[in-house]
């Protein structure tokens, strides 16, 4: 290695770099590219986010209906049909918790669960959810098995 093939670093050189804003003489001083007056102009200036120039933004021109309720809270619902499915492939035996769901995937471990009562039970079974549904509730007891809610 000698002086004659010392190279800088690779990526520390970008030869098309405009150095705007150095005065008259680099020929990019003045407005530094910008053009004339306007937010694009200044210093600082964002587009602000759905901004159409000065236009009504599409989200403005849109009219809205309904009511979103704010305090909403979603639950995801698990059938007896399915709870009966699972106890027929034995999956599950004596109870069904929250726990052995995620691991069942019929729920994520953030959601919320209730349990709905389309179908039927056949064996008795120990549930804990969130909620319940009264045909559901009543059909669990019905036959044997309890519902304890979380």
């Amino acid at each position: 290695m000698d002086l004659s093939n010392l190279k800088p670093a690779k990526g520390s050189i970008n030869k098309n770099s405009k150095r705007v804003g150095r005065g008259q003489g680099s020929g990019k001083g003045g407005t530094a590219t910008r053009g004339h007056k306007g937010a694009k102009s200044r210093s600082g200036y964002s587009k602000k986010l759905g901004f159409e120039g000065g236009q009504m933004p599409l989200q403005r021109r849109i009219p809205k209906f309904g009511f979103k309720n704010i305090n909403r809270v979603e639950y995801q619902g698990v059938n007896l049909d399915t709870i009966q499915s699972l106890i027929d492939n034995k999956k599950i035996k004596t109870k069904l918790d929250f726990d052995s769901m995620i691991k069942l995937r019929l729920v994520r471990k953030n959601e919320l669960v209730k349990i709905l009562g389309r179908g039927e039970l056949k064996g008795k079974i120990k549930i804990s959810a969130h909620k319940f549904t009264a045909s559901a509730k009543s059909a669990i007891e019905a036959a044997g098995g309890e519902a304890i809610s979380i």
